[in-house]
């Protein structure tokens, strides 16, 4: 079998496998993050539990999972009226009980048949001394105990989708996939003493013992496949961008002037320092590739702005892309406002726009006429045709893959590329992460930002929370409520329970947007609330980045104890937006544990996003492997930013080995990246 053959067996879909149809396919697919069989066995365990078989029943700890051999030896029948069954499982040393609500009593005795020696597997309780299990995890007959697994990882997971279920899924994955060409070194391997590829993934998803050593050895492994091809496709990117020139684009000093003194408000000295690094870098024959980092509120959309009247003036078009339609719709807005005055002609295009619209807009486009293009992921499609393209700006850049930044640069020859991001990385990792962009920080907010008032609550003042907020609408203002889950039935900190109960307070002034709408959906909700006909929005926290309501003065957080921090300030970043006193309210359920009153502490006392995102990097300690959402960051899937710093610096140089050394590129790298999804911008070296 070929190396191509064998890749396309790790990217044939989930829905490929046995006992997988089109409903829990999709379930899979949004609790994995992806659609092959290379994105489920990449869904990393929380933790692995140990389910050797005991010794004996008197042997088995109170309050863990256990594994226990022993005989069925009686079936208490249920008084009329109650659900509880009883089975007494025994062994030379003792007794165990097993305990089943809601059962069928014919079902359990063919199940657990009077005198079948038994294997069972699940947590051992304590009722009054004497040793219970209440609905086994595993129950098989003594002969098939090697159905339970020995070590059983322990995933994520998402409702109706059962951890033993998910493993069998991944297990059956694994069975299935062949084995890949060694990209990396030898002596690299032997060095780090880490483990092959496939071999990486089998040791966590079905190791015989838990061994941390070597779980902490095969993610090390993973985790430098990832750093590798990140920093092979920014090394791509870069030889590309000095092969072709790039339009040189430039203003006068003097137009430049106007253009500061057209604005309604005065520069920020950093909104001037990163304008004039853009204007250098705009005028140079090699391409721009300049990130724009800067904290809510610190005035991007003015700068992109600027870099847009630049390219305009210098006779070419921009493209300014969002992740959202109504992030670009909002994008568009504040352009619109800033550039029309001086002649620049502005226009949204997304997914919305059908028919004579949409056809009018891309001829006009084509031939020319609008100069500054705002849009969505539409702004890549075929039909989308740019007379002269030449800079692209693409805002909440992190919510891009780097494919889909490549895409929209090759709308142009060599575009100049500005990106932008209202998440605070630390600076130590800005650079290591986002590989080889130059960094303009906007470090100042405009005269005037009044800061939030941010208060910690616990959860038994939520109705005090209410009636601020009743209050709060009475006087005309706007409200964000969020919560951490959608809908369950266990969480008081729901988005749908929390929207009922407020619907009931305020008729008709309550909307709703969480991830499980349809983009339609989510975008009318955000536009009612937006332009004023909701005063109040529950949601989860995909209002997070970007949503701008000057008039929105309050944000309520429903278990602040369970969001990042920087997150935390993402989200607080939504309201003291206009002239009215603002507040952060953070909802919690006690107790807290250290780690999250260090977290409610540090933003209630500070308002600086850089300053939160450092602190935030330093709280998250190693052991959260993949807790990168959180924070805005790139999505690593084993790469843990607290502790893998080296291994981003070591690919970078491995990267420049492989491009540096010549004779075209090695056909078991593009193994490497066709696996992760990046081989479609990697451009063969001459």
């Amino acid at each position: 079998m070929s190396e191509s053959e064998k890749i396309s067996l790790w990217q044939r879909p989930i829905a490929s496998l046995d006992g997988v149809g089109a409903k829990l396919s999709e379930k899979l697919e949004a609790l994995v993050g992806g659609k092959t069989l290379f994105d489920l066995v990449c869904h990393w365990p929380v933790r692995w539990t140990d389910r050797g078989v005991q010794p004996s029943i008197e042997l088995a700890r109170f309050g863990e999972i256990q594994t226990i051999r022993g005989v069925v030896q009686h079936f208490d029948t249920a008084p009329r009226g109650s659900k509880v069954q009883k089975i007494r499982l025994v062994d030379e040393t003792g007794f165990l009980t097993l305990v089943f609500f809601n059962a069928r009593s014919d079902y359990l005795r063919r199940q657990y048949p009077v005198g079948e020696a038994m294997v069972v597997s699940g947590h051992v309780e304590d009722f009054h001394g004497q040793k219970q299990m209440t609905h086994p995890d595993y129950a098989v007959t003594s002969d098939k105990a090697h159905l339970i697994p020995s070590v059983e990882p322990v995933y994520h997971l998402t409702a109706g989708i059962t951890n033993r279920r998910l493993h069998g899924f991944i297990h059956q994955a694994l069975n299935r996939l062949p084995d890949l060409q060694e990209w990396l070194q030898s002596d690299l391997l032997m060095r780090e003493h880490w483990p092959g590829f496939k071999e990486a993934l089998s040791s966590i998803h079905l190791p015989d013992e838990i061994d941390m050593e070597q779980f902490g050895r095969s993610r090390k492994r993973l985790a430098y496949d990832e750093c590798f091809a990140r920093s092979l496709t920014f090394r791509s990117i870069r030889q590309a961008t000095t092969q072709t020139d790039a339009p040189r684009l430039s203003v006068s000093d003097e137009e430049f002037d106007k253009l500061k003194e057209s604005f309604p408000y005065p520069l920020t000295g950093a909104q001037i320092r990163a304008s004039g690094e853009i204007r250098s870098d705009m005028s140079q024959i090699s391409a721009m590739q300049r990130m724009l980092q800067g904290d809510v509120g610190s005035g991007k959309t003015s700068v992109a702005a600027i870099a847009a009247f630049v390219a305009a003036k210098s006779g070419y078009q921009v493209a300014v892309m969002a992740p959202t339609e109504v992030l670009a719709r909002q994008l568009f807005a504040g352009l619109n406002e800033l550039l029309t005055p001086l002649g620049v002609k502005c226009e949204c295009l997304s997914g919305r726009d059908k028919g004579k619209k949409r056809t009018a807009i891309l001829d006009r486009l084509a031939t020319g006429e609008i100069e500054v293009m705002c849009g969505t992921h539409a702004l890549f499609q075929d039909q989308v045709e740019f007379q002269k393209l030449g800079l692209v700006v693409i805002d909440e850049q992190h919510r891009f893959g780097v494919n889909d930044r490549a895409k929209l640069t090759t709308k142009a020859v060599m575009p100049h590329l500005l990106i932008m991001s209202a998440t605070p990385i630390p600076r130590s990792l800005a650079m290591t992460v986002f590989g080889d962009v130059d960094l303009s920080i906007l470090d100042e907010k405009p005269p005037g930002r009044k800061p939030v008032d941010t208060r910690a609550l616990p959860f038994s003042r939520l109705e005090e929370v209410m009636s601020g907020v009743i209050r709060a609408v009475e006087r005309g203002e706007q409200i964000f409520w969020v919560c951490p889950t959608v809908d369950s039935e266990d969480d008081n900190n729901s988005a749908i329970l929390r929207h009922s109960m407020l619907s009931e307070l305020l008729p008709g002034k309550a909307g709703l947007v969480h991830g499980r709408l349809q983009a339609s959906e989510k975008d009318e909700a955000l536009e009612l609330f937006r332009t004023g006909k909701h005063q109040v929005l529950v949601a989860t926290t995909v209002i997070e980045v970007g949503v701008d309501v000057p008039n929105a003065t309050v944000m309520v957080i429903e278990g602040a104890e369970r969001f990042g921090l920087a997150q935390l300030h993402q989200l607080r970043g939504r309201v003291g937006r206009g002239s009215k006193p603002s507040y952060c309210l953070l909802l919690f359920n006690p107790p807290l544990g250290e780690t999250a009153k260090k977290r409610l502490n540090i933003l209630r006392d500070s308002q600086d996003g850089f300053e939160i995102a450092e602190m935030d990097f330093k709280l998250r300690g190693p052991g959260d492997i993949l807790g990168l959402a959180q924070s805005g960051l790139p999505d690593f899937r084993f790469v843990d930013l607290t502790q893998d710093q080296n291994l981003l610096d070591i690919s970078r140089r491995h990267a420049d080995y492989e491009f540096e050394k010549g004779g075209g590129f090695d056909p078991k790298l593009v193994s490497l990246l066709s696996l992760l999804g990046q081989s479609d911008i990697i451009r063969p070296q001459a």
